[in-house]
């Protein structure tokens, strides 16, 4: 199955998650707005967000939260702009 955007804040749904692409924001902005999703109750059970680098801030955050996360895999040279992290969260 593909999988759709659903609006302009690169934000889709596949069966196993919903997912967010924040690889073109600048930080905070790719923290804010995950925490943004989770606050506001947009994620039913999974959360996959796509990211440029590992966010280091965030794990405290979904830590007090609650939240538990595993990184997915990391591609691509960090230096390039083919690199890609994956983080996994599951509410609680």
């Amino acid at each position: 199955m593909c999988a759709q955007p659903t609006d302009r804040l690169r934000i889709w749904t596949t069966p196993e998650a919903l997912h967010i692409d924040v690889r073109d924001l600048e930080p905070p902005e790719p923290m804010l707005a995950i925490l943004q999703l989770i606050d506001g109750d947009k994620v039913e059970t999974c959360l996959i967000a796509h990211l440029d680098r590992e966010p280091i801030f965030l794990y405290p955050e979904l830590n007090e939260r609650g939240w538990a996360f595993e990184m997915l895999r990391e591609t691509g040279d960090p230096h390039s702009a083919e690199h890609e992290v994956r983080l996994r969260m599951v509410r609680p």
